[in-house]
């Protein structure tokens, strides 16, 4: 259990991308075409939503975030296991290690 076990709603799993700006669109793509409907079928991780970054801009870079809410750390791991890792190295090897990300688990307390 978290600080605040009886306001927690969820986990949001956000993961934040930096890329070449040559690669934003494939990566875009990529992730509409591929990653939401392989994880909107595997049912663990719900709402995804991409998002630009639009702070800390870099000339020729661009940035994204990618989350998704689920219901618990478990359930998140055993997504991560058996899907999630390889997404990632499919991700890796379609841009040749040009996508870099860090991702972050958090906790959501409350919401509007």
């Amino acid at each position: 259990m978290g600080l605040f076990p009886y306001f927690c709603t969820m986990i949001l799993y956000n993961t934040t991308y930096q890329m070449p700006i040559t690669d934003a669109r494939n990566f875009v793509v990529w992730v509409h075409e591929i990653m939401f409907p392989r994880v909107r079928d595997f049912g663990f991780l719900k709402n995804g939503r991409l998002s630009r970054i639009l702070s800390h801009k870099e000339e020729d870079s661009e940035c994204f975030a990618l989350q998704f809410e689920v219901e618990s750390t478990a359930r998140l791991h055993y997504w991560f296991v058996k899907q999630g890792k390889a997404l990632g190295e499919e991700l890796n090897n379609t841009f040749e290690g040009r996508v870099l990300g860090f991702s972050t688990m958090m906790e959501v307390i409350t919401e509007s």
